[in-house]
């Protein structure tokens, strides 16, 4: 409230502003759903933190792009590990490397920061009363999280791949790239494989986005709940390096999500790729039911 605002006595203050769509079309019908979840993409891409985080993850194509030049000079002798190898015969390969280096680590906690902090940020700054109190739903406001969510875990993928294709064009030469199967593919469909391979890195990451509205329901701490998402992230990944733990690692959320480099072959290989995103579908169905539970039961007002 500004200083040139004066409260009546007995009035209430008015409630926090926050950009996103109660207004207008019933949120019962189709435009007012979309008026929703247009509000939620504006109240997630509009925060300092969201525009921070995609700052990061298109700053690490760039880094690993100058380390390759530097220490390569830029020549084409295929020594190296292959993603690395194929950097330097064409930079469109940058794409793939950048995301085998990100999804084990950088874009899972950029997505767990924003799912993690869905609801709960939300609970925490006193907005998450007032948005509910408007005819929105409970039911609808999770799905429009959630989908906003899935449209974080997509520019985030975007922004290594923009950020990726840029730095090797200017880096390295382009052309024909070679698979990892050894094949070789003109520049126009290796580019959309590459856009291939960015979806499927981006689905990888809706279980993970439906966990972290899950644990966002739990709390109304909203630093809690990115802490939790993001540490179970960390305590999965640990999980999943230990060989001893082998009869539950194909059930990790995490355990498939390398397997877009399938995808780097001729013909592309989708068993593992399928089921990773079998895996998905399976933790967005079990997490996003308990996330569904918990909010639509939960005592708002307390």
């Amino acid at each position: 409230m500004s200083q040139a605002e004066v409260v009546p006595a007995g009035e209430v203050p008015r409630a926090p502003e926050r950009p996103t769509a109660v207004a207008g079309p019933r949120p019962q019908t189709v435009a007012g759903f979309t008026a929703l979840f247009l509000g939620e993409l504006r109240l997630t891409f509009r925060r300092t933190r969201t525009i921070a985080l995609l700052g990061i993850l298109a700053l690490l194509p760039v880094l690993i792009g100058v380390v390759v030049r530097i220490e390569t000079g830029g020549a084409s002798n295929g020594d190296g590990p292959a993603f690395i190898a194929q950097v330097t015969q064409n930079g469109l390969f940058l794409v793939f490397t950048a995301l085998a280096m990100a999804l084990p680590v950088f874009l899972p906690m950029t997505v767990g920061v924003v799912a993690g902090d869905s609801i709960a940020g939300e609970a925490a700054t006193g907005t998450l009363r007032y948005l509910l109190v408007a005819p929105v739903g409970r039911t609808r406001l999770l799905v429009a999280k959630f989908t906003a969510g899935l449209a974080f875990c997509v520019a985030a993928t975007m922004a290594v791949v923009l950020a990726a294709v840029a730095t090797g064009a200017a880096l390295f030469p382009l052309g024909s790239v070679t698979l990892l199967s050894g094949d070789t593919l003109g520049f126009g469909a290796a580019l959309l494989r590459a856009v291939l391979v960015a979806g499927v890195v981006a689905l990888s990451l809706s279980g993970l986005v439906a966990i972290g509205l899950f644990v966002s329901t739990l709390t109304g701490s909203g630093i809690a709940a990115m802490a939790t998402t993001v540490g179970l992230v960390i305590t999965v990944q640990i999980l999943d390096a230990f060989p001893q733990l082998h009869a539950i690692q194909p059930f990790l959320f995490t355990h498939q999500w390398m397997s877009f480099g399938d995808l780097l072959r001729q013909p592309m290989h989708w068993d593992n790729v399928l089921q990773n995103l079998g895996l998905q579908a399976l933790y967005i169905a079990v997490f996003g039911s308990a996330a569904w539970a918990r909010f639509t039961s939960r005592d708002i007002t307390a």
